[in-house]
């Protein structure tokens, strides 16, 4: 199984991204989803998650700000994320929840300027 993940790209202070994830085999629809993000230097951290019934919860950082939502029938998880700010910055990655290791992929560079 692979996951993969799009939509990062270079965007002003202030703008919008969003950012899609599906996997090789349909693993969306039977897990709880959840995005991470790692900047240069940094661990790997939390962005959002939501559950099979669709629940979200987020990272204080991004809360307000960012929108996960999930499409089953497509295999799709999504990140919309808004206002964007320089510390956003960073590789998106996104997993089941919990993650698994061999599941994390090369995720999607986001980059904010300021």
């Amino acid at each position: 199984v692979h996951i993969m993940t799009s939509g990062g790209g270079l965007v002003q202070s202030g703008g919008s991204l969003r950012l899609s994830c599906t996997a090789s085999q349909r693993i969306v629809s039977v897990n709880d989803m959840a995005w991470y993000r790692q900047a240069p230097g940094n661990q790997r951290e939390f962005v959002a998650r939501i559950t099979r019934n669709g629940h979200a919860t987020y990272g204080e950082s991004v809360n307000g700000r960012f929108t996960v939502s999930r499409d089953d029938a497509q295999n799709m998880v999504y990140l919309e994320m808004t206002g964007l700010k320089a510390e956003d910055t960073a590789v998106y990655y996104c997993n089941i929840q919990p993650p698994l290791d061999y599941l994390w992929g090369q995720g999607t560079q986001v980059t904010v300027s300021s």
